[in-house]
């Protein structure tokens, strides 16, 4: 007997998701998932119908101006947008339109009535703007701040009108909850995968010691918002300690004048510029994460890839519990509070440096973590099992009308 017929889904976002590197990976992750898991995913062409030359025009101009203008104009001009889209959708029978990312792709949207709007994000504007990890980042005054009431009402309608929003952990949807007036079953958490591909558990060094002294990673193009500050005191204190200890960092430089300041120049390995789609580069990114003890990254951030990477390593976490870190204490790592300070890193790993047994356990619940929730396939069949789920309520509902 044959199984239901594969869903048949719209795929709507404003970058398109065979360009492997938009959204940090994450767009690519999603609608290979979708595909695999999913459905016959197609993606939608994103343009800007009759308002295009606007579009090109924008695109034209440099980073700061176009990341910032795009999705306002898209916003001011969604009504012919949506059109455009909505022409799209209606030539082919689609079940579900997908939105990713890009919320301002689903403004003003009109579906027909059986077609299923679902979305998923790690951020929406107002909702990152007016959260704890935006406003770690500061703000200054610009035009755009003007336009930050009328931009919330916008995505308001949009959240409102999904029949779906999904988010990767607990902290996305609380914050959009709270920002949107948003309830279950609207709003959901499914937790995202991550950014490579699933090493072979049989080839991990699960039963890894600390023989040859301590290894620590970090991870990130942004040293500041990665907390590479907190991660270099706590490698020297470490080493104050009588611990023989050592730092790798990949995407990124530390400042030699704080390397230099705390006295760890020798005990930081830089690997600025690693292109994972380079055989070499790519063996030395693993060979990091199969080889160091503990992925200590106190960043601010949404969600973090890296976090589900490392798990797939079986690799624990060390970082602060803001935002939307897909870490949980004792299971794949530990978040410390938000004011604590690098002696609470510290003071966590002398731990396990004492009790080896206890961080062998915590390394296969770290990757059983990862097999369980921290990849793209149970994320796929997840999304599956909902979307199936919800057309059936529609259909019920339009046939009880």
């Amino acid at each position: 007997m044959s199984g239901p017929s594969p869903l048949k889904i719209a795929y709507l976002c404003d970058l398109s998701p065979k360009l492997s590197w938009t959204y940090s990976g994450g767009n690519a992750r999603i609608y290979n998932a979708m595909q695999s898991h999913v459905g016959d995913v197609q993606y939608i062409d994103n343009g800007w119908g009759l308002a295009e030359p606007l579009r090109k025009l924008v695109l034209k101009t440099p980073d700061a101006i176009n990341i910032r203008a795009r999705w306002r104009l898209h916003y001011a001009l969604s009504r012919v947008i949506a059109r455009h889209v909505q022409r799209q959708l209606l030539a082919q029978d689609f079940n579900v339109v997908m939105g990713v990312y890009s919320m301002h792709s689903m403004a003003h949207l009109k579906v027909p009535a059986n077609m299923l709007c679902a979305f998923t994000s790690d951020a929406t504007q107002s909702s990152y703007r007016t959260s704890e990890i935006g406003a770690g980042f500061g703000s200054y005054f610009t035009p755009g701040r003007l336009l930050d009431g009328w931009v919330k009402q916008h995505e308001t309608r949009t959240l409102l009108a999904n029949d779906l929003n999904l988010w990767p952990s607990d902290w996305q949807k609380e914050v959009a909850d709270r920002c949107y007036g948003l309830e279950d079953p609207k709003s959901l958490v499914l937790p995202w995968g991550a950014n490579i591909a699933t090493p072979d558990a049989a080839t991990l060094k699960i039963n890894q010691d600390f023989s040859d002294g301590l290894r620590l990673l970090l991870v990130g193009r942004d040293w500041w918002a990665k907390g590479g500050p907190m991660v270099l005191e706590t490698l020297a204190q470490l080493r104050q300690h009588g611990i023989k200890a050592r730092l790798s960092v990949v995407g990124t430089t530390p400042p030699k004048q704080d390397l230099k300041a705390l006295g760890v120049e020798e005990a930081v390995d830089i690997y600025p510029n690693l292109d994972k789609t380079i055989p070499a580069d790519l063996e030395t990114f693993e060979g990091l994460f199969r080889n160091s003890h503990f992925l200590v990254q106190p960043s601010l951030e949404s969600y973090g890839f890296a976090f589900c990477e490392a798990s797939a390593f079986a690799l624990p976490s060390l970082c602060m519990r803001r935002g939307g870190v897909p870490v949980w204490d004792g299971v794949n790592g530990h978040a410390i509070a938000p004011d604590a300070g690098p002696e609470a890193f510290v003071e966590i790993i002398q731990g396990y440096l004492a009790d080896p047994a206890t961080y062998v356990s915590l390394r296969q619940s770290a990757r059983q973590c990862f097999d369980e929730k921290l990849n793209w396939a149970a994320w796929g069949k997840g999304l599956q099992a909902l979307l199936r789920d919800r057309l059936a309520q529609k259909r019920h509902a339009i046939n009880a009308a």
